[in-house]
């Protein structure tokens, strides 16, 4: 039966509830678990898988419009940024051989992202709106794929 104490180490030592949590469920003793706690952990951790992957899509965004359109910096910067855009490319491919269902969520959340690196990059640099195209240039599969390069 669940003890207050379990309920209370969530709160007291995140670290130990874990490890209380996973011997539970190793010996099958689910009327012990926090069962509360434990679905807004699961839930939590399908929030960040989310979270990084737009992140990351979105810093691969802001570097391909870099690459493209800031002809300026380009010369100075093109290295760093097409370093940039083949790690978040690999990571982003980590991510979905991990999980292959965060596919689907790319689709839903690419215009997003590209407005939000499109933003970020103009306010970080303190560039003028015009030079990054309001629609994104590229397409999610260009974006994605490990040859292309504007």
């Amino acid at each position: 039966m669940l003890t207050d104490t379990t309920k209370k180490l969530y709160e007291q030592d995140f670290y130990l509830w874990i490890q209380t949590t996973v011997k539970l469920l190793s010996e099958g003793k689910l009327e012990e678990l926090d069962i509360e706690n434990l679905i807004e952990e699961i839930d939590s951790m399908g929030r960040r898988e989310k979270k990084e992957l737009k992140t990351r899509l979105i810093v691969l965004i802001e570097h391909l419009l870099k690459l493209q359109y800031w002809t300026k910096e380009k010369n100075y910067n093109a290295r760093g940024w097409r370093n940039t855009v083949v790690e978040q490319r690999r990571q982003i491919a980590y991510s979905l051989a991990d999980s292959p269902s965060l596919k689907s969520i790319l689709n839903d959340v690419f215009l997003e992202c590209y407005q939000d690196a499109r933003n970020d990059t103009l306010r970080k640099y303190q560039l003028p709106s015009e030079l990054f195209p309001e629609d994104s240039p590229f397409s999610l599969l260009e974006v994605l794929d490990a040859d292309f390069l504007p």
